[in-house]
């Protein structure tokens, strides 16, 4: 069932541009309008999935995430990908507290509470998804929803989750009550003002409808995290996301090419992505580092 917004989630404006139409290339082939709002820019797919239809659109071993991936190359270069990310994402929280207490919401599987564990974390985890929730259980505490989660932690990570979640407002607000007053919020998502997103527009794949029903740039993060009661202090590229990117647009746009001069045109458009931003800042994915008002 799909259901349409007729209300900015961000500012309550109530008049909308149609920006893009979407096909959700992972599992119903169905096509997806996405609109922006002409008061404060923030985009959404609209109309999206209620909450009770959402998970059938996530029932796809291509949705790595929450099932662990199959075999295939693709599925292949992800975990490669993760295993350094994983490393990265750990140095990167690391630096910005001494408490080592972790709540890591949209875990999917569990590899980053994992890998924080094995490090002296002390680690829990929100994870929607029964089949992915069960994974990730077997190595630590990880609950169906935020408000069955109690006491506060020093580092909040959401790995590229907000843009699925129904209740924007609502969850930002959830998770500023169990975070520390000096606590540290790490929130990253896809950037549709990169160049590999202008790049491959409607071909893009982080737009991933329906399962993202949020589409954020810098302007309209600012002003989501602004309105839940948090200060940005950082923004921090995820450069490897442009390479994973391209590579599932290049296949939604030329499906039938040569495997070999697919992989060149996305390495090539990442590269050429990553490049771009050196001097805008408009990374294909970025992390916002986020603190108390």
């Amino acid at each position: 069932m799909l259901e349409t917004l007729t209300v900015c989630p961000v500012c309550q404006a109530s008049s909308f541009n149609s920006f893009l139409t979407v096909k959700d290339y992972t599992v119903s082939q169905q096509e997806f309008q996405l609109a922006t709002c002409n008061a404060c820019g923030f985009t959404f797919t609209n109309p999206q999935p209620t909450a009770d239809a959402i998970p059938d659109y996530y029932k796809s071993e291509k949705y790595i995430s929450h099932t662990g991936g199959a075999s295939g190359l693709m599925d292949n270069l992800y975990r490669l990908a993760r295993g350094f990310t994983l490393r990265w994402k750990a140095n990167l929280v690391t630096g910005y507290t001494t408490e080592k207490t972790l709540l890591d919401y949209g875990c999917g599987t569990g590899n980053f509470l994992h890998h924080m564990k094995s490090k002296g974390w002390s680690v829990t985890g929100i994870e929607p998804s029964s089949d992915a929730r069960l994974k990730a259980n077997q190595n630590a505490s990880v609950y169906e929803a935020i408000e069955n989660v109690s006491g506060t932690f020093s580092t909040v990570t959401l790995w590229h989750v907000l843009e699925h979640i129904h209740n924007l407002h609502e969850t930002l607000t959830e998770i500023k009550k169990r975070l520390t007053v000096s606590g540290t919020i790490f929130i990253a998502v896809p950037n549709y003002k990169s160049a590999d997103a202008s790049n491959y527009k409607s071909f893009w794949a982080a737009y991933d409808v329906p399962r993202h029903l949020w589409h954020f740039n810098q302007h309209t993060m600012a002003q989501v995290l602004t309105k839940a009661g948090f200060t940005i202090h950082k923004i921090v590229p995820m450069k490897l996301d442009a390479y994973y990117v391209s590579l599932l647009s290049e296949l939604y746009r030329n499906p039938k090419s040569n495997l070999i001069s697919r992989y060149a045109r996305a390495f090539r458009q990442a590269y050429q992505s990553n490049r771009a931003a050196k001097k805008t800042g408009e990374y294909s994915s970025l992390i916002y580092v986020a603190k108390h008002t």
